[in-house]
């Protein structure tokens, strides 16, 4: 699963706010503050997953562990690619 520092680096990567987030994965701003802030209930896994979704549906890729660490960036364009 995505760590708490991807999703909050891709969020602000793509410029948008905890509402915004929310409001494209259809979560609760709640919901988004608990997973960001690790505090309160435990959010479940779905839940993470459908942040996951959202953010990459716009373009974001989740790095995984490579030796450099986690990280986010933006997909490579499907039509720039050669």
């Amino acid at each position: 699963m995505t760590a708490v520092e991807q999703l909050r680096a891709a969020r602000a990567l793509l410029g948008w706010s905890q509402a915004e987030l929310a409001s494209r994965a259809s979560l609760s701003l709640p919901t988004v503050k608990r997973v960001e802030g690790g505090f309160g209930p435990n959010v479940s896994e779905e839940a993470r997953l459908r942040l996951q979704q959202a953010l990459e549906s716009a373009g974001i890729e989740f790095l995984e562990e490579n030796g450099a660490g986690l990280g986010v960036r933006f997909r490579k364009s499907r039509r720039s690619r050669k």
